[in-house]
């Protein structure tokens, strides 16, 4: 007898080819039959004119900390997202020395920094009981209702075997060698490899750059070998280019640790932007010169534009443009004094000019923030509204007309910079790279910066867009870019397609309704503490390994996840 049936469904199987309809049965968490099914079930449901498809796999995330709180990885998996890989950027919550207690406080300061977690939250909604990379694991087995795998950080390593020297010091041999270990038995207990960062915009609680941006090409090369030793092992890497274009140094050096590890390495996010036509041929240069090499160097970019939110009174992406971090980390008097200055004004539009802000140069045409919350009379009847009309109506320049809104505000002042790849060219740009071999779908930080932006619901809105909207794809390319792919990449077993004996992770949809709803901000952290929510819409259920998780936008108590242990969970995909 099976355990579940969906009937007449259109079978679209993650591999690409056409959609069929068909009835797909379910028995002992994995997919048993696809075809015409007459074998009595437990339950079964009508699927007609919905779309059934496997569960979406999110290549980046850091839920390393929100699952303890939150199993159930929301926002991701209310839009279909049933395995998420997480421990990327070098950052990651184990493993900790036990010798040394306060190295549980460094590294949850550390991750409210660096990925904007809340620091109440992080205190009071996880544990914090485990020592060893797979102490940690254990913790969250039985106990999540996603399929979840996690990369080691280089943080972490360095941080338990040289504390606080970490941050500015290089290891001995001996700490290196213990470095190593920790990495080897991080891997032996399941960890799916290696990750690290050496971008300049990762600081720690102290603001100062954190570990493994101190670390020297010998040390990545030696960590980046050891992943190679142990089955269904990747790497994943952020350096300062990853913002803009790579220099050559960073490039060899993507490209020799794949190269020296025999495993892929994946790094975010490809900004295509048609202002800037030449950042994506020379980002993919890296993969390029990995295969010369015998590596694989994959970029993930993001298929939609992901609104984020920002504030002059908080730690956003402002502060980190040249320049301007010493202003707005002052005490919010000082820093509306300052920023009220003309001379300040012009000082701090002169930097964002500047060519090495990148990236970031996207967030600084001021005219075309929307302004969001107010807080004052004075800016009643300002949300929703355009600072380049308010300028032009006040007389002022763009910037200095935020600036006057923000500081009757105390600083509050909600804002949302509009896109400037909003292009018919910059999606031109997207479609062509997505068919790019070593280009995958993926970037979402979901986890991350949780009051600032809201990156889990790509899924939802790339295939509401693919259907209804742009159509830059089809719908059986979109969803393999977001299955089989990154399935593949990581080398999962039994996941990412619609196949008789694979594991049942499946997401059962509306192709008229699918979508996201808008950002809003809700308090349901630990403490109170506020997030950016999406609801999924047109999602009519999704099952992890054949369990329901999700009905029409609700959970459903159920824990059906595991925790992907790479060997067990994960076969190598060597590049070689």
């Amino acid at each position: 007898m099976l355990d579940h049936v969906i009937k007449g469904a259109t079978v679209v199987d993650g591999t690409g080819t056409p959609a069929r309809t068909a009835d797909v049965g379910v028995r002992d968490g994995r997919i048993a039959v696809v075809g015409r099914i007459d074998e009595e079930a437990r339950t079964s449901e009508d699927a007609t004119g919905l779309v059934l498809a496997p569960g979406f796999v999110d290549p980046h995330t850091h839920y390393d900390a929100q699952l303890f709180w939150d199993p159930y990885a929301t926002p991701s998996l209310n839009h279909g997202v049933t395995t998420v890989a997480a421990g990327n950027c070098g950052f990651t919550l184990a493993p900790l020395n036990a010798s040394r207690p306060d190295d549980a406080d460094y590294t949850r300061r550390m991750m409210s920094k660096v990925e904007g977690m809340s620091l109440v939250a992080l205190e009071e909604g996880a544990p914090w009981t485990w020592s060893s990379f797979g102490e940690y694991l254990d913790a969250l087995d039985g106990r999540i209702a996603v399929n979840a795998g996690f990369m080691v950080g280089h943080c972490a390593l360095r941080r338990h075997v040289m504390g606080a020297e970490a941050v500015g010091g290089q290891p001995s041999a001996e700490q290196l060698d213990a470095m190593l270990r920790l990495l080897h038995d991080a891997m032996d207990a399941g960890a799916w490899g290696f990750s690290t960062t050496q971008s300049s915009t990762h600081s720690d609680g102290d603001g100062k750059p954190v570990a493994s941006r101190h670390a020297l090409p010998a040390e990545l090369l030696a960590l980046s070998k050891a992943v190679g030793e142990h089955e269904g092992t990747q790497i994943e890497a952020i350096v300062a280019g990853c913002l803009d274009q790579f220099s050559d140094a960073e490039i060899d050096l993507l490209a020799e640790m794949s190269a020296t590890a025999g495993r892929p390495l994946n790094w975010n996010v490809l900004t295509i932007d048609s202002a800037v036509p030449e950042r994506v041929p020379r980002q993919l240069l890296a993969s390029e010169q990995a295969r010369k090499a015998g590596g694989r160097v994959v970029a993930l970019t993001m298929p939609i534009l992901t609104p984020m939110n920002m504030s002059l009174g908080t730690f956003c992406a402002l502060n980190l443009i040249p320049g301007w971090g010493p202003v707005l980390a002052l005490p919010v008097p000082e820093r509306i004094e300052k920023l009220r200055d003309p001379d300040v004004q012009a000082e701090l539009i002169r930097h964002s000019q500047a060519k090495e802000v990148g990236v970031f140069r996207r967030l600084t045409n001021f005219g075309r923030y929307v302004i969001g919350d107010t807080y004052s009379e004075a800016n009643r009847g300002l949300s929703g509204r355009v600072v380049e009309d308010i300028a032009a109506e006040r007389g002022q320049t763009p910037f200095g007309a935020l600036v006057e809104i923000c500081a009757a505000d105390s600083l509050r002042t909600v804002l949302w910079p509009m896109p400037t790849d909003n292009d018919p060219a910059s999606w031109a740009m997207r479609a062509e790279a997505w068919q790019h071999e070593d280009v995958l779908l993926g970037g979402s930080d979901a986890g991350a910066h949780l009051d600032r932006m809201c990156g889990a619901p790509y899924t939802t809105r790339f295939i509401g867009d693919c259907l209804r909207g742009r159509k830059l794809t089809s719908l059986e390319h979109a969803v393999k870019m977001l299955t089989d792919d990154p399935a593949r990449l990581f080398g999962l077993r039994e996941r990412g397609r619609i196949e008789e004996g694979f594991h049942a992770d499946l997401v059962l949809f509306d192709p008229e309704r699918i979508a996201a709803g808008p950002a809003t901000l809700v308090h349901d952290l630990p403490g109170d503490s506020p997030r950016l929510d999406a609801k999924a819409i047109g999602i009519r259920a999704v099952w992890v390994n054949g369990v329901e998780a999700i009905r029409d936008d609700v959970v459903s108590g159920a824990v059906p996840g595991r925790v992907l242990r790479s060997g067990r969970d994960t076969r190598t995909v060597s590049t070689r």
